[in-house]
């Protein structure tokens, strides 16, 4: 009886196995790109843009989307979508020289993941040696910007991030090392302020904040905000774990 019944269990989990290898295969293939669309990975998704990766040219993009109150936000890291370049793409911000106007709501195709994601992932990454987005501090005046500094870095932290809660004015910031700063920065990631609110804590750091957010949080995605009382300020706008 017992042999009878290892025979059987071991069967279980090979058919076990083959469905989540299968259903992994199903989410790694997505369908042909349309003509005149781009394919993009998603780096982070805020209310005012959502960053990512062309994955044709490799370059960042911050995708002007129309959101609605039917259809708020709701893409995440590594989803994968098709979007159309509008046909007056709204290329011409100083500040965010990344920026570009879709046409439409793109929704998720499937995600990218392993290999592939981390491949993309770490061509953006910026060097260590630099200014985080080109310039000391968390702020500039908008008109000191010339389209010549980007908008958006994927960092990986010399120390943090730890993530806290401001009771003065209740927003949630990130505190991390950076080899020429320590940045003290506001974080739009819906994902990171739901994990500190679910944790019911003003605080999370190490195995803390990654037992809260279900992953370590390895890499950043800092953006430059669109001008807020004539100035931009430097966002966290994603955690991102190692894909």
């Amino acid at each position: 009886m017992t042999a009878h019944t290892d025979l059987g269990a071991s069967e279980d989990r090979r058919r076990d196995g083959r469905a989540r290898r299968e259903r992994r295969r199903r989410r790694a293939r997505l369908a042909p790109r349309a003509l005149g669309t781009r394919r993009c990975m998603v780096l982070a998704c805020t209310d005012e843009d959502t960053t990512a990766v062309d994955l044709e040219s490799g370059a960042v993009v911050r995708l002007r989307i129309g959101w609605n109150p039917e259809r708020e936000p709701d893409l995440n890291p590594f989803d994968v979508v098709d979007v159309v370049w509008a046909d007056d793409p709204e290329q011409d911000d100083l500040a965010q020289p990344e920026a570009v106007t879709v046409t439409g709501i793109p929704s998720a195709l499937g995600r990218l993941r392993g290999r592939r994601a981390r491949r993309v992932l770490r061509s953006v990454v910026i060097r260590a040696d630099q200014h985080l987005l080109g310039f000391p501090g968390s702020s500039a005046p908008y008109w000191e910007f010339r389209g010549m500094r980007p908008s958006v870095a994927v960092v990986v932290p010399s120390r943090g991030p730890v993530l806290f809660r401001r009771r003065e004015d209740d927003t949630v910031w990130a505190r991390f090392s950076w080899p020429r700063s320590d940045n003290w920065l506001p974080v739009e990631d819906r994902r990171a302020i739901a994990a500190l609110e679910t944790a019911r804590r003003d605080r999370l750091s190490g195995k803390d904040l990654e037992s809260a957010l279900g992953f370590r949080p390895q890499f950043l995605a800092v953006v430059l905000s669109r001008p807020r009382d004539g100035h931009c300020y430097k966002i966290v706008a994603s955690l991102l774990p190692r894909p």
